[in-house]
């Protein structure tokens, strides 16, 4: 809002300092500061609200360390992350630009099916939360929104260089800009270790037929709610001890803000040779309000925890993040990026596939780890939360650096 207010008064009146508003470099930092100030100011009077409505974790005894600290501490606190990312976001990002759409939708309908579930817990005392055929059902019509959003929305575009037919050159030097044919609706993403480092879902039909392009939407839309449905579970299953999914989310956010940075300006994914998106530069003040309220809710959330995100939080982290790197088109890169989500997803399958089959065949079930998800096999190993917490965010770096290193390793 305030965007569109210093706009107006920038090219009406010349306001001193309204054209800062232009760039998005300081409305991102601006949208992080504000994002950082309400989640640590206001997130203080959320969880006291919380405790004085007694909304508080219920903890199963799992035997592990420390858990029967863990009960009535709030939960329900991923409210004051989706306050702390939409209110800046409302004020200082372009509400129209489509990407910034579609991620306050994916914020505001994740975080319903989140509370919904967390409601269900804490004042219905049903354990189980909300059935998961309707969280699943709930993240495939998510998955179909943002799909059909990125295939069939004309303001969903990238450009492509303009060659020299003759030579198959580029018609330019190392020194002098790119030129760019007019942006066009693709199919195509990143994929690493891949000479051109892209990828066309439509080339899994065209190689069939090339007219049958037309319906690379039937393969593009399943992607995208496959990708939209594993993150954000896997958010959810790292959600299991205090600081780690609101940590190395952080992280997560601020290597997907890069991303969109570099691939949003013409002049820096022309110097970097990645895939240039136009408008999708928008993204950054979100994900900078987003990583804000994500390092404001981890003051409260580190070890021993103020406040727990609950399925509020987890669920719309991951949906977010998920829509963060389809649309900046790096979703190939999500086993790396989100290795941590990952891992604790892969944990739970092969534990709970390895138990369902040693039990069939020997009529014991067995287990690969003392407990999944990955988290709690090392609680049960005997490290503390704190250390765990802190090796995963390191891994998380590292992965994040690797990440950013791929686009030039082709």
């Amino acid at each position: 809002m305030l965007y569109y207010l210093f706009d107006y008064l920038e090219s009406e009146f010349q306001f001193p300092g309204a054209s800062l508003f232009g760039f998005i470099t300081f409305r991102a930092a601006i949208a992080f500061v504000l994002s950082l100030g309400f989640s640590t100011i206001y997130g203080k009077r959320i969880i006291k609200y919380l405790q004085r409505m007694q909304i508080g974790e219920t903890v199963r005894d799992l035997g592990l360390e420390g858990q029967a600290q863990k009960a009535g501490t709030p939960t329900m606190g991923g409210i004051i992350i989706i306050l702390a990312t939409l209110v800046p976001v409302l004020l200082f990002a372009q509400l129209d630009n489509i990407y910034v759409i579609m991620l306050i939708v994916t914020t505001v309908w994740m975080g319903l099916i989140g509370f919904t579930d967390d409601y269900i817990k804490i004042f219905q005392k049903d354990k189980g939360g909300l059935h998961g055929k309707f969280k699943v059902l709930g993240q495939v019509v998510l998955g179909c929104i943002i799909g059909a959003t990125m295939y069939f929305h004309p303001g969903v575009t990238i450009k492509e260089e303009i060659t020299n037919p003759k030579s198959g050159q580029e018609l330019i030097t190392q020194n002098s800009p790119r030129e760019f044919e007019p942006a066009e609706q693709s199919t195509k993403t990143t994929i690493p270790f891949v000479k051109g480092n892209e990828f066309d879902y439509a080339s899994l039909l065209t190689w069939i037929d090339p007219s049958l392009a037309k319906w690379a939407w039937l393969i593009f839309i399943p992607v995208v709610i496959v990708i939209v449905t594993g993150v954000s579970n896997g958010a959810n299953l790292t959600d299991g001890i205090d600081g780690l999914a609101a940590g190395t989310s952080s992280i997560v956010v601020l290597t997907l803000a890069l991303f969109a940075w570099i691939s949003g300006n013409i002049v820096f994914s022309d110097y970097l040779n990645v895939m240039y998106i136009p408008n999708s530069g928008e993204m950054v003040v979100f994900t900078a309000a987003f990583a804000g309220a994500l390092v404001g809710f981890l003051w409260y959330n580190t070890f021993p925890a103020q406040v727990f995100m609950g399925d509020t939080g987890s669920l719309t982290i991951g949906g977010i993040i998920a829509v963060l790197a389809i649309a900046t088109r790096k979703e190939l890169l999500i086993p790396i990026l989100c290795g941590i989500f990952f891992m604790e997803n892969l944990s739970v399958i092969m534990q709970v596939s390895w138990f369902k089959y040693t039990r069939k065949k020997y009529g014991e079930g067995r287990r690969i780890f003392l407990m999944s998800p990955l988290h709690h096999h090392y609680q049960k190993r005997g490290f503390h939360e704190s250390k765990i917490v802190v090796r995963f965010w390191i891994v998380g770096i590292l992965l994040a650096i690797l990440t950013v290193i791929t686009l030039k390793l082709r």
